[in-house]
Formats: C-alpha cells, structure tokens, sequence
C-alpha cells in the first residue's frame, strides 16, 4: 500500500521509520570504472532511533485515557492501551530525545558497512574528521560511528567536535520572515488537505465505549495523533509492545499522507514555500564543495562525517536533486504516488559522497576525479550526465552545484 516494491506499516511512521536494515537489506554498490579507487568521502547523517521529544508526547494520550477510564468509558482494549501507555509514558522520564539502543546500533552497522564497502578509502593513515550539532543524540550518533570505525581500522587518525560554532553549517534553519509569509500558503494547504483524510472512527470505537462522551469530551485529533505517534516510534525500542491493531490500515496510511504532505508543503520542492525551503542548506552544500576541494590537494584518504537531523537531510537531498526528491507539484493529491518522505529520512539516514581517482595517477588533476553519491546506502541519480553508471565527473558536480548556489540570490530577492 505505500510502495508495493517494499510494503512496510512501518513506513507509515515519516521521519519515525527506524532505518530499513535489515528488512530490505542494502543493494550492492556498482563497481567503480577500472583504475579507480576511492580517496575521499563528505557525509551528512541523521541521528539515530530515538525517544520523543516532549513530555506531553507520552503523557497527554495517557492523562485522556485516564479520565475516561475513571468515567468507564473505555473499551477492554481502551483499558489494555492505557496500561501499555502509562508504561511506556514512565519508561520515558529523562530519556526525552534521547538515542536509543537501536539509534546506538544503526551507527555502529552504518560504519562497519562503509569500511566493507570501501576498504582502500577507510585505511590505516586515513584522516577522519567527524562533526555533530550539539544535541546528544547527535554527538552519540557520532560517537557510535567513530568508535565502530576505531574498531575496524585502529589505524585511522580521527578527530571529532561538537560545537556551537559550526551549528549554522550543520543545522542551519531560515527564521527570516519571508519563509514565515511563505508557510502560510503550506498550512493553508495542510489543513484543508487534512479535513479530508481524518476519518478516526474505528480508532475511536476500538478504545471508548460511549460515542455521546467522545463528542462531548475528547479532542479526536488529540488522541489519535498522541496515540499514533507512539505506535509508530514503538519501531525505535527493542521492548515496547506493537500497538498497530489499533488502526485501521486505512487510518494509518491517511495519517501518512498528511505526514507526507506536511514534509512536502514545509520543506520539499514545493510552490507552497515558493521551492525556497531547500535552499536553507546551500551553506552546508557550500562546506561540501569546499572540504572537497582541500581533498583534492592531499595525497592522503580522508573522510568528513557531519551528523545532524532529518530536517537537514531532506532539504540537502532536494538541494542536490537526489533521484526524484526535487518532485514539483501544485497537486497534492496525487503527491503520494511520485514523493515519499520515509525514501529520504529514516532514523540514521545519511549522505555519502565518495570521491575516485585513478590508482596510478602521476598528477593532482581535479579532471580525472569520479564522484558516486550513496542515499542511505543505495547509489543515487544526480541531475549530470554520469561518465559511468553512477559515476559522474567532480568538475561536472562541482559546476552544477557552485553555478546552483550562485543563482540564488537572483531567485529570491530579499
């Protein structure tokens, strides 16, 4: 039902989807054009699974529960929800946001997969520089990779930091007011959209006995949305009970879609924000093209790890125009069938840009440099003319992108 290649509940989660391995399994990487060998990689990559974020994430759906239960107004499923919840709402003091064991493990497992996808690049004498935001899941998330890639290969040299000064670079957000004006026409969007895909009716049934009292007292979107978000983070944890009975497949998939369009209005490629929001991460593309170019200049492998979050990773995979996600559309109906938030964002998702140069090379020529970009692990399309493959030209990558970046202030006058 949301991608029959793959189908899944837990896609239904958006930017809750625990990353898919190994469910789906990573596809094989292509070989590289003879002669070549990777020297370099720039990386971008989300946190971990996690915990949610607020208090009242847990704690709301549990304190409506309550109430009604107090009034016997619950279901016997209704009653089970409510034991499970306050369980899973007491598990969660002081671990709001946090990474957990799973988040830990994605990591660990990405890392052990680079080093086997490109042995030659993550070597003895390879310079590691690793950088993350300052929120712990993210510093645990680097943390977790650079102590696999420790693990594997004793031999790298590593650096790591966690600091506010490269905040604007890692996790820069507009907050100009020409992007608040434009998220006006996106809520408009939303809620309209949402009106028509919020039938909560069988949810409902399934956990309070008395229609008059759920008219009367309970805020339906409330509910079904604390409780859906629950069930679909219950993927994070190794031990919270499944929870998905309590939706129709058809609840769950609508919530999807408005998730879905949500992502799509605020942050896509979208006329809802003008197709401006993406431009946010130009100065992380920027760091990208600059860091490369040092590369360049070095004999030596090196590798540049940034870790971050999911509101980053998106609009950077639109900005690069990875696969399809530049998809541009006023018909948000038919959104679903072409664009889809969980291909871009799980948990750990990430962005690989792995850089090749001939084995045998006598000069530093920037000519002769083949970049491959890895979406979560998978090869990806990029708007170039490839030389092989997925291979493109970094002179070719490096003019698109720089020539991509300079047009923007002409795009959007302030």
């Amino acid at each position: 039902m949301w991608g029959k290649d793959r189908p899944d509940l837990n896609q239904v989660g958006s930017q809750q989807m625990a990353y898919p391995v190994p469910a789906y399994g990573i596809p094989a990487l292509s070989d590289a054009p003879r002669g070549y060998i990777p020297f370099h990689m720039e990386h971008y990559g989300r946190h971990g699974s996690r915990w949610l974020l607020n208090a009242k994430d847990y704690q709301g759906p549990v304190d409506i529960l309550a109430k009604a239960d107090s009034l016997g107004k619950l279901t016997p499923r209704g009653q089970e929800l409510l034991t499970q919840l306050s369980k899973i709402n007491e598990a969660s003091h002081n671990r709001l946001g946090e990474l957990t064991p799973l988040g830990h493990r994605q990591h660990r497992e990405i890392a052990g997969r680079m080093v086997e996808n490109f042995p030659q690049l993550f070597t003895t004498g390879t310079n590691v520089d690793a950088k993350s935001t300052v929120v712990i899941r993210c510093i645990l998330s680097m943390a977790n990779e650079i102590a696999e890639l420790q693990r594997l290969v004793p031999g790298i040299n590593v650096t790591c930091d966690a600091t506010r000064a490269y905040q604007p670079v890692l996790a820069y957000n507009s907050t100009d007011t020409v992007a608040k004006n434009l998220s006006k026409a996106a809520t408009k969007m939303n809620k309209e959209f949402n009106e028509r895909h919020s039938d909560h009716s069988a949810f409902l049934a399934k956990v309070f006995n008395d229609q008059k009292y759920v008219n009367d007292s309970i805020d339906e979107k409330d509910i079904f949305e604390g409780v859906f978000d629950i069930a679909v983070n219950v993927q994070s944890h190794d031990d919270q009970p499944d929870l998905y009975d309590l939706f129709t497949e058809e609840e769950l998939f609508n919530q999807w879609l408005i998730k879905n369009a949500w992502w799509y209005a605020y942050s896509g490629n979208s006329p809802q924000n003008n197709h401006r929001s993406h431009w946010n991460q130009r100065v992380l593309l920027e760091n990208i093209i600059e860091s490369a170019d040092t590369a360049m200049t070095s004999p030596l492998q090196s590798v540049n790890l940034r870790f971050g979050h999911e509101s980053i990773v998106l609009p950077l995979t639109i900005l690069l125009e990875l696969n399809d996600s530049a998809y541009d559309t006023d018909n948000i109906d038919t959104l679903a069938e072409n664009w889809r938030n969980f291909d871009v964002f799980p948990m750990a998702s990430n962005i690989q840009i792995v850089f090749y140069r001939p084995k045998n090379r006598t000069e530093n020529n920037p000519d002769d440099v083949l970049v491959k970009v890895l979406l979560n692990e998978a090869e990806a399309r990029l708007p170039l003319k490839p030389v092989e493959g997925n291979y493109y030209r970094w002179t070719d990558f490096r003019k698109y992108y720089t020539d991509k970046l300079a047009s923007f202030s002409t795009k959007f006058e302030q």
